[in-house]
């Protein structure tokens, strides 16, 4: 009996010495890139883009990280991961014609930056954060943006504005 109880004993503690930690990811994901539309006369004043309509350049679908066709003051976009440049049509004044055209003003941004890995855990495996971060606007006659400025070049949290736009 006291060898059995011995062989259980070494068997409960061997038992409970190899159990791992649950692979739960709680230390986040990859961050998106945040835009905060601004007075162009008051530039420290949030401003509404009015019906604003997000769709990655190429893409025939609308950004799903934003609400399509909502008037917004801020918008969070996610960047490419496997590439070092991602381009979105910023759409104003959205809305579609009688043959479901697109008729409000398309403005095209290009953003360009550095990936950089950051390996978080086991179970949340690497994520992408972002440097360098650079925007340009792609000029037409009739651009409702009228200024771009990077307020913070590297993108590691979703919490703060990373880009601003004025219009």
């Amino acid at each position: 009996m006291k060898k059995i109880f011995g062989i259980l004993l070494f068997l409960f503690i061997i038992g409970v010495g190899s159990c791992e930690k649950d692979d739960i990811c709680v230390e986040g994901d990859t961050p998106l890139m945040t835009i905060g539309f601004y007075n162009l006369s008051d530039t420290t004043t949030l401003k509404n883009v009015t019906s604003l309509r997000v769709v990655g350049e190429g893409k025939s679908s609308t950004v799903n990280t934003v609400t399509d066709r909502a008037n917004a003051q801020t918008i969070s976009i996610p960047l490419k991961t496997d590439a070092n440049q991602t381009s979105f049509l910023l759409i104003s004044n959205s809305a579609d014609d009688d043959n479901g055209t697109e008729t409000g003003n398309i403005d095209t941004i290009t953003i360009s930056y550095s990936r950089v890995e950051d390996f978080k855990s086991r179970a949340c495996g690497f994520i992408v954060n972002y440097e360098n971060l650079n925007i340009q606007l792609k000029g037409d006659s009739n651009n409702w943006i009228q200024d771009l400025r990077v307020a913070q070049s590297n993108i590691i949290n979703s919490d703060s504005t990373h880009v601003k736009i004025f219009h």
